[in-house]
């Protein structure tokens, strides 16, 4: 631009603040009436139009630059992908004026007043709304409270509580698994009396558990008990945690106990003939055994990795990484259809087995834990892992993202006969996942403001960050399509040429009625966590508010219909129909997830920061490794 103005303008500074300051008549005054040649202009009549000429032509190019840098200035017209910052960009369609404009990518340039009245505007935005979400993270730490008090009352030292009958249950090996799991959940909600109680028991009476105990399953007990002990480690300082004031015993009563079970979980690895583990150890007598039917899932054998680095890392002993990292390292190597694989591998030959491919159970925590290795690991010789993600959603938009018909949400479904074999509309809650993982894929846990700032999020990786808010509501209307406000197991959709057809979720009033189905043998909710966990990530990454509002409905759903009186939570029949039928269950996620990413949507960004932390699959705070380390 400075090549196509008169040479006297070189003094003039480009900077954007600066030149907005500068009046119309200074910027001509320097340019035109400066030196010796300005009264010979001003004596004929030639000189007299060619100073009003250029006069013209300079305040048009003024106020073009003004009204090229306001709106952006004004934080009106973000590169954030919307219509809206899109519009702004192309505003007039002058194609001249659009060769003015910054690359994208690029943040706005704010002069320091802008930068105050915005960062006052904010600040006050944040007074205002600050004591109502510090009142509903209350709320949520109340119902924690109280589901603590039902299983602390009829269950303690069980696997799970039975809320209606007033009983414990082991149904994940006799580890005490709900304690465990709350346990860093109640250190991050300051609920001190939880922690001692917790961290008693587990000194008292999990080592003997450990040693004593038969058949577990290697996922489950790693993702829950495992995970659990070294964040509560971690959280109660053990490894210069978050959390000093800790309650309860010595941190390293929770790793000494991580290390035993590990060592006995280690069998699964090494008895296997391949690099892929059995399913099941037999704890007291360090055995392993692969499942009845000989497979292993593809997502639990791919989801052990997260924990058995950081046990590396804290102990410095690198055989549970080293063990657990061939598992990803073999699976590299395997043949891939667009980056998707089948749900099911076989620890005695180490390859897939069948062709059925899907984001639910069996399949859903492997996508996940490519992006959440990686960053943990980030900076190491680990980066195949974020190339296989990436190739993985490439697969997934191409082959599982369609639209419902008549309203079009987006969805994601399955290939249960694989590529071929035709393409199934059914999409499980624990799918719910994925927009969250999106969005820390294409962000790296960093919020959209700051990525967009450094110049850091690519095309592919808006993308990805628009396909996990759509995803997002999709999962939403899948609670708010029932008649209870809660989403089933399991919905299906209907699709062009393609309608299921069958029940809806009752609530006639809502748009999307016709758009999803729910067949009688889904319509159970087990307080799952996959939504709620999306919206904290989402939020945290965008800012929009939109995404607490969301979740607070769901809060106060499982508050209206799962809550009961004498203590704890339950699972539901059938979300379709007021009241609902109810399942005498309390799972061990909803103290360990559920609860957790709801305290952690409604809290500020500096608790448990994604860019610090990666979350395990059973919500347990891990934090990313340093690179240096």
């Amino acid at each position: 631009m400075s090549k196509s103005l008169p040479y006297s303008m070189k003094d003039v500074h480009y900077d954007n603040a600066k030149f907005r300051q500068r009046s119309v008549s200074q910027l001509i005054s320097q340019a035109l009436l400066t030196g010796n040649g300005k009264r010979d202009y001003l004596k004929c009549s030639t000189g007299k139009f060619l100073l009003l000429l250029l006069i013209g032509g300079l305040a048009y190019l003024v106020l073009a630059k003004k009204g090229d840098v306001d709106p952006v200035s004004d934080g009106i017209a973000k590169n954030d992908g919307s219509t809206e910052g899109e519009n702004l960009m192309i505003h007039g369609s002058d194609k001249f004026r659009r060769l003015w404009r910054k690359p994208p990518g690029l943040p706005p340039r704010l002069s320091p007043d802008e930068i105050i009245s915005r960062n006052r505007s904010i600040q006050e935005s944040m007074k205002r709304e600050e004591p109502e979400w510090v009142a509903r993270q209350q709320k949520v730490k109340d119902a924690f409270i109280h589901a603590w008090s039902g299983y602390k009352e009829y269950a303690m030292g069980y696997d799970e509580l039975m809320p209606l009958s007033h009983r414990g249950v082991d149904g994940l090996g006799g580890l005490g698994a709900t304690i465990i799991d709350a346990l860093d959940t109640a250190m991050i909600m300051e609920a001190d009396e939880v922690v001692y109680e917790a961290g008693s028991w587990i000194e008292k009476h999990l080592p003997e558990r450990i040693e004593g105990k038969g058949q577990v399953n290697l996922f489950e007990t790693t993702i829950r008990v495992l995970g659990g002990l070294l964040s509560a480690y971690h959280l109660s300082s053990g490894d210069q945690g978050r959390i000093p004031e800790h309650k309860g015993p010595e941190p390293s009563i929770y790793l000494e106990n991580a290390k035993n079970l590990a060592d006995r979980l280690l069998t699964a690895f090494t008895s296997s003939p391949s690099d892929i583990p059995y399913s099941d150890v037999v704890l007291h007598d360090k055995s392993a055994h692969p499942a009845p039917d000989g497979l292993s899932s593809t997502a639990e054998v791919a989801t052990v990795q997260l924990e058995f680095n950081y046990l590396s890392y804290l102990t410095g002993d690198a055989k549970y990484s080293v063990e657990a990292m061939k598992v990803l390292q073999h699976i590299k190597t395997l043949p891939k259809v667009e980056g998707l694989v089948p749900i099911y591998i076989s620890p005695q030959s180490g390859d897939f087995s069948g062709d059925n491919i899907r984001l639910g159970s069996r399949g859903d925590s492997y996508y996940e834990y490519l992006i959440k290795v990686w960053l943990q690991q980030k900076g190491t010789n680990f980066s195949y892992l974020y190339d296989m993600y990436v190739e993985a959603i490439k697969g997934v938009r191409h082959l599982l993202v369609r639209k419902s018909v008549p309203n079009g949400l987006l969805f994601v479904g399955e290939l249960p006969y694989g590529r071929e074999g035709g393409f199934s509309p059914k999409m499980d809650h624990l799918v719910c996942f994925l927009p969250g993982t999106l969005a820390l894929g294409a962000t790296k846990g960093l919020t959209k403001e700051r990525a967009m700032r450094e110049n850091l999020l690519t095309f592919e990786d808006m993308e990805n960050l628009k396909l996990a808010e759509d995803l997002a509501k999709t999962c939403v209307e899948i609670y708010s399509v029932t008649s209870t406000g809660l989403a089933p197991e399991i919905a299906y959709f209907n699709i062009e040429g393609n309608s299921e057809g069958g029940p809806d979720g009752g609530n006639k009033s809502l748009k999307y009625l016709h758009d999803i189905i729910i067949k009688p043998a889904d319509r159970h909710n087990l307080l799952r966590p996959e939504t709620v966990e999306s919206l904290f990530v989402l939020y945290r990454i965008t800012g929009d508010s939109k995404y607490r509002e969301w979740g607070w409905q769901i809060f106060e759903a499982f508050e209206k219909y799962t809550k009961i009186d004498s203590g704890g939570f339950t699972s539901l029949d059938d979300v379709t129909i007021i009241p609902p039928r109810r399942r005498d269950k309390m799972e061990t996620f909803f103290l360990g997830e559920t609860l957790k990413y709801l305290y952690l949507l409604f809290s500020n960004s500096t608790t448990i920061p994604l860019d610090e932390y990666v979350f395990n699959t059973e919500a347990h705070p891990i934090p990313i490794i340093s690179r240096s380390q």
